[in-house]
């Protein structure tokens, strides 16, 4: 897609989001499978269902738009999720694995955060207050689980990999 315009920019953008978010759907029950933790495996599960609503405010968008919800390979997230399976696959089933998993899964947050800051600045500037609505509850989402996988790795799981250091 030639991107000429400030509304293709954020079209292309949407659509890139929306992939990020199917593959995401696909990925989190694998993280919960392969955590020990249970405030962990909960943190994961919580997120899918977020992220479930997260597509269907970008289908709103699309809807809104007139358009048919449509993707753009993420090539962004196909790599941090293929480094969430490396930790996976990587490390036995322990608090060192999911100190493992919440370090992929920050790095999944914090795309997410700074893709969802700019394409809401995008409809800010293209006067789609409606868009800006939908894009705030779910970056505000973004940063709240982002925060949640911080206390758990700081609060818990951290220290429980300590046992690690000397191996």
């Amino acid at each position: 897609m030639k991107i000429e315009s400030m509304r293709d920019l954020f079209f292309e953008q949407i659509q890139d989001l929306y992939d990020a978010e199917q593959r995401l759907t696909k990925a989190l029950p694998k993280m919960a499978e392969a955590s020990s933790s249970p405030e962990l495996r909960g943190a994961f599960e919580s997120h899918l269902s977020e992220t479930k609503g997260q597509v269907t405010r970008l289908e709103r968008i699309f809807e809104e738009l007139g358009e048919s919800p449509k993707t753009t390979t993420c090539d962004a997230m196909k790599g941090l999720i293929k480094e969430g399976d490396s930790m996976a696959s990587d490390i036995d089933k322990s608090p060192l694995r999911d100190a493992g998993l919440i370090a992929a899964a920050n790095r999944v947050e914090h795309y997410e955060i700074a893709a969802y800051g700019s394409v809401r600045a995008f409809a800010h500037i293209l006067g789609m207050d409606w868009a800006v609505s939908l894009l705030d509850q779910t970056l505000n989402e973004e940063k709240a689980a982002d925060q949640k996988l911080t206390r758990i790795a700081e609060n818990l799981i951290n220290e429980e990999a300590r046992q690690f250091v000397h191996r």
